[in-house]
């Protein structure tokens, strides 16, 4: 094989390979987006709409349209709807058809100046969505779903930062330890640590009292 200024090259054998832990990863992370933009358009209404994303092996990242924080019990149960989904272990489907038949279908498409005639639609439970992406073959692939934190990206437009599979178990397995270590300290098993606490501040409050008695 002839190079630059005449060099020259001996053919040589490439192989390719996946990485396949890593891509496994990646599509939990990726299908989850399309279940929790499902559910937050359930819980939240039909003005939710992806406004970006980012997957990766260790989490997901979903912006979206809403008009403020999402209140700590409407993100349970978002988190529980996605999960009752992957539980479910519903086959993901995906098919190639005509541009307008894919949105006779119902599917959700959000960039219609980017779309050819023919596009590739992606379902899985109740989510159908205009996708190139790679996905898992069934919702239980993704193990489960746990929601990182949420926060705000600009006006109108909110974030979910999530894990699945190893990196929800992770997640958990961080938080068990904190709490472990929270019981230690306050020497009290985890499922009685709330009480604790508030024994705890009952007198730090009659303590306070009685101090700002002496001090008169």
């Amino acid at each position: 094989v002839s190079g630059p200024f005449g060099a020259t090259f001996e053919p040589t054998d490439v192989l390719a390979e996946v990485d396949a832990p890593r891509r496994r990863n990646i599509e939990r992370n990726h299908s989850a987006t399309h279940l929790v933009h499902a559910a937050l358009r359930r819980h939240l209404g039909s003005h939710v709409r992806q406004q970006g994303s980012l997957v990766d092996q260790e989490r997901l990242r979903f912006d979206f349209s809403h008009h403020g924080p999402l209140e700590p019990e409407v993100l349970e149960r978002i988190e529980r709807d996605v999960n009752e989904v992957i539980w479910a272990n519903h086959s993901v489907v995906t098919k190639e058809m005509a541009y307008p038949d894919a949105l006779e279908l119902g599917a959700m498409a959000f960039f219609a100046d980017k779309y050819g005639d023919v596009v590739r639609v992606v379902r899985m439970g109740d989510s159908i969505e205009l996708c190139g992406g790679t996905h898992v073959a069934t919702t239980g692939a993704l193990g489960v779903f746990r929601v990182a934190s949420q926060g705000g990206v600009a006006a109108g437009v909110r974030r979910i930062e999530a894990v699945t599979g190893p990196g929800a178990w992770a997640l958990l397995d961080v938080v068990q330890t904190r709490l472990r270590h929270a019981g230690e300290l306050l020497k009290a098993q985890p499922e009685h640590l709330a009480r604790r606490i508030e024994q705890l501040l009952a007198e730090r409050d009659k303590l306070e009292s009685r101090l700002q008695e002496v001090l008169k």
